[in-house]
This record gives structure tokens, C-alpha cells and sequence, in this order.
């Protein structure tokens, strides 16, 4: 996408159309998502073929017209999910998709700029790593800025929700590295990225960020690929743990970054939680098979990826699992509903995501 053609369209917009995309019924005037494959919904599609792509089937197969959008999900995603809830259709756009023939004023209303196989570091994945992604933002940032003024585009993004779902690659990268090691190179590595994070959340910040929503990790080492690598089929604690260290770091920088950002707030989703919860109660989130993946090949479905000509479970809506590596449109739903509402809040903090919005 040439940003000079993006600069001339948006130069065309008017300020009424702009009040007018945003007198909609959603609780915010844009979302503006940020991560990895648990939040791309198509930015990949673009990219070289080397890239993490699920543009083919049987991804999707629960989408809409049973299309397979570039979601790592038989279906929809969390930040869909979450975006549904705050009034929208599904998640803004990805950023690639975007040109100066279609972007027609959805920049005001949210940008996607997910990319599976990213990462917090620049190191991580082959992808659009978050430093990139905030790159895009800044572009997105400037030519608002050129069309409405800096006073109206400081007011709308600071209405306006940031959903962020990173950081996995990073633990997984480091494992695959280094296998299974103590506390003291765990907390070293967790150090490192949750420094680069938050000055990724600070550049936002300055781009006008206000409302920040993250979507923690899960239990990492339940994945049906990780299961694999084990005897016995059970979990890798080791990356467990890795996953609960960042989301403890994680938590404790976003409470120090909001008390030193005026007007900054913040909400935290502690997916070890919920997912712990669903592993000891599966049947009261309508789940039964949480080990095996629905879509995949070999041992537990987590050997192989989901392809054209792997298998597929009929009844997805008891998975948890949709790949090797990736929740179920139904464990995205259930997450996003916890997170969103107040029963929620023994899986947030400090607020729930519905409390970020007001």
C-alpha cells in the first residue's frame, strides 16, 4: 500500500462523514488491535509465502460462508469476539488489506495489525514484529492527524480501544532454543520482554492510546504440539510456568506504566486463570476434549498443521483445541466472555474489559 495514495484518499473524507461513521451503536469509536496469531485476522495473507499463513481450508470452515479469512480458528477470534460485544460486526480490518480504493473512512473505526508468528522482540518470528505494527499505527496516526486536525484525532483515539494479544512466540522461541531451564534465565528472559513491551505500550501512548485492553497467556505447554513431545500426554509445565512468570511481570509493569501515564487505563486478562478454571470444570464451558486438537494430523492432532488434507472433528464446539496451536472459535468465545463483563473479574484486573470502555 503506497502511504502516499492512503494520504490523498483520506484528504478526500469529510468531517461529516467522519461524525458520521462514528454515530454508531458501538460503546467506543475504533479498535485498534495489536499482536499475533490469536488476534490476525488476514494481515499474514499478505505477506511472502515463507510467512505463518490460514488462508485455506479448513480454517474458517466456521466463518461466514465457511471462508478462510487468514483466522488461525475454524471460525472467529477472541478480538472479534471482544468487538462483537463493544457494538461492532467483528474486528476492524487488517492493515494490509487496506488501499486507497477501499479503505473508505475504516481507519476512524479501527485498523487490525496483528500477524501471526510475531513476536514483542524484533528478533521473534519472520513476520510483522510489534515494533512494526506500531510503525503502521504511527502511519495510520499521521494521516488521521492530516485530515481531521491533532485535536479531533487525540479525542477519537483517546475513546478509542487498544487490544493487544502478544507474547507467546517470544516464550516459545526461547524454549525451543534453550529447553527446559531455571528460574534465574526465566526471569531474565521474562525481564527482557516485558521491557521492550512496555515501551511498545509507551510509543502508543504517545500516538494518543488511552484504553488499553491485554489479553495475557494461556497455559502454553497444554498446546496438542507440546503435548506431543511428552510420554504421557500431559502438559510441559516448564512453559507453564514461563507463561505464568510473564503474566505476574506483565500485570506488575502495566500497574506501574498507568500511575506514571496520565489518563492512561488498563485492563489485564489472565488467561493461566480461566484456562486453569476450564481444565478443572470443562463441562461448565461446554467443553469435553481439551487435549487433541480438531484439525491436524498425528498424535493428539498436534503433529502435523491443519491443511486441505488433514482431518477434522464434526463436533468443533467441544474442542478447545482448533490446531496444533491454537484455541477453538468456541474457547475464543468463552474467553472473550469472561473477560468482558463483571462477573469476569476474578479473571481481570483491575477492571473488566466492558468497565475500560466507559
Amino acid at each position: 500500500m503506497e502511504g502516499k495514495g492512503l494520504h490523498i484518499l483520506l484528504s478526500s473524507l469529510s468531517l461529516v462523514a467522519l461524525l458520521a461513521i462514528q454515530s454508531t451503536d458501538a460503546s467506543v469509536p475504533a479498535i485498534y488491535v495489536f499482536g499475533d496469531s490469536t488476534a490476525d485476522v488476514g494481515n499474514n495473507n499478505y505477506l511472502p509465502m515463507n510467512a505463518a499463513k490460514a488462508n485455506f481450508p479448513f480454517n474458517g470452515i466456521d466463518f461466514p460462508r465457511g471462508t478462510p479469512t487468514g483466522r488461525f480458528s475454524n471460525g472467529y477470534i477472541g478480538v472479534d469476539y471482544m468487538a462483537k460485544m463493544y457494538g461492532f460486526k467483528r474486528s476492524p480490518p487488517p492493515f494490509l488489506s487496506l488501499t486507497a480504493e477501499t479503505i473508505k473512512g475504516k481507519i476512524f473505526s479501527g485498523v487490525n495489525f496483528a500477524s501471526g508468528g510475531s513476536g514483542i522482540l524484533d528478533t521473534t518470528g519472520n513476520e510483522i514484529p510489534m515494533t512494526l505494527q506500531v510503525q503502521f499505527f504511527s502511519t495510520v496516526v499521521s494521516n488521521m492527524t492530516s485530515h481531521i486536525g491533532p485535536a479531533s484525532a487525540h479525542r477519537l483515539l483517546s475513546e478509542s480501544l487498544f487490544l493487544i494479544s502478544i507474547g507467546a512466540n517470544d516464550l516459545f522461541a526461547d524454549f525451543a532454543q534453550f529447553g527446559p531451564q531455571n528460574d534465574t534465565h526465566k526471569d531474565e528472559y521474562v525481564a527482557i520482554l516485558t521491557s521492550k513491551y512496555e515501551d511498545h505500550l509507551k510509543k502508543l501512548y504517545n500516538l494518543g492510546a488511552r484504553k488499553i485492553g491485554i489479553f495475557g497467556m494461556g497455559l502454553l505447554g497444554c498446546c496438542p504440539a507440546l503435548r506431543t513431545k511428552t510420554p504421557s500426554g500431559d502438559c510441559i509445565e516448564d512453559l507453564n510456568l514461563y507463561a505464568r512468570k510473564f503474566n505476574r511481570a506483565t500485570k506488575s509493569m502495566l500497574h506501574s506504566l498507568s500511575s506514571s501515564l496520565e489518563g492512561m487505563k488498563y485492563t489485564f486478562g489472565n488467561s493461566v486463570k480461566l484456562w486453569s478454571n476450564i481444565f478443572q470444570h470443562p463441562s461448565s464451558y461446554g467443553l469435553k476434549e481439551l487435549k487433541s486438537a480438531c484439525c491436524g494430523g498425528g498424535r493428539f492432532n498436534g503433529e502435523t498443521p491443519c491443511m486441505p488434507n488433514a482431518t477434522y472433528c464434526p463436533n468443533r464446539q467441544q474442542y478447545l483445541f482448533w490446531d496444533m496451536f491454537h484455541p477453538s472459535q468456541a474457547a475464543y468465545k468463552l474467553t472473550a466472555r469472561a473477560f468482558y463483563d463483571v462477573g469476569s473479574l476474578r479473571f481481570v484486573s483491575p477492571i473488566t474489559f466492558k468497565q475500560l470502555a466507559a
